[in-house]
């Protein structure tokens, strides 16, 4: 019996020594490719002198959809304003600062040329927020290139810009709720990656974060 519980415990440290070893090459392969990209972008320099919104929540976004794209898009010669509902720090749900520029109920979308809503846990007050509706809808009456990531495409659902339109969302085996919310909204719901349509580009979550930047990019690009 002993024997055998050595064993047990021998195979699950080798099971979780191999675990650790997988996450840390795919994450180096995930920054490497996010290098890659940015390169890329300051060498284009293609959205020199655009101006581009991006609004996350004040307590809970999620990093990695807010730094990637950041950092991407300024690379590639945007000017960024971070909104919240909030003035000063906002805070990630991995820990992650952010300095807000400007107060989301003061957004005026035609100094923009691009609204991005981030995603997270936190971006869940945004669903049926008329602030964030109103900024969603001048953004499609003023043909502005609109995005969202993770959950964020459900607030672009609420304010029912997606009705009829091609859409991805962050979902999960045990929830699916932002899915649901994009469906009774009329949004031909994708299970993809990053999905275009039009001047709308969703995302459906965090390690998609570079492609749906690079996809902003595009669309930005050929306006």
């Amino acid at each position: 019996m002993k024997s055998f519980t050595i064993i047990l415990a021998i195979g699950i440290i080798i099971l979780i020594s191999v675990f650790l070893v997988y996450k840390m090459i795919n994450e180096k392969a995930a920054s490497d490719e996010v290098e890659k990209s940015l390169e890329k972008a300051y060498m284009e320099k293609s959205l020199q002198g655009k101006k581009i919104a991006i609004i996350i929540a004040f307590r809970d976004f999620k990093d990695e959809e807010y730094f990637i794209p950041k950092n991407i898009l300024e690379s590639a010669g945007a000017l960024i304003y971070t909104i919240s509902s909030s003035l000063g720090t906002a805070l990630g749900s991995s820990g992650g600062e952010a300095e807000i520029d400007r107060l989301l109920k003061d957004l005026n979308v035609s100094d923009y040329d691009a609204v991005l809503f981030i995603g997270g846990s936190g971006a869940s007050k945004y669903i049926d927020d008329k602030d964030s509706h109103r900024v969603i809808e001048q953004a499609v009456d003023n043909n502005k290139v609109l995005g969202a990531i993770c959950i964020a495409p459900a607030i672009l659902a609420k304010a029912g810009v997606l009705k009829g339109k091609k859409a991805a969302v962050w979902s999960s085996l045990m929830d699916k709720s932002a899915v649901k919310i994009l469906k009774e909204e009329g949004a031909l719901y994708l299970q993809d990656s990053v999905v275009i349509d039009g001047k709308i580009i969703t995302a459906s979550g965090p390690d998609y974060s570079k492609e749906f930047s690079e996809k902003v990019i595009e669309v930005l690009k050929n306006e």
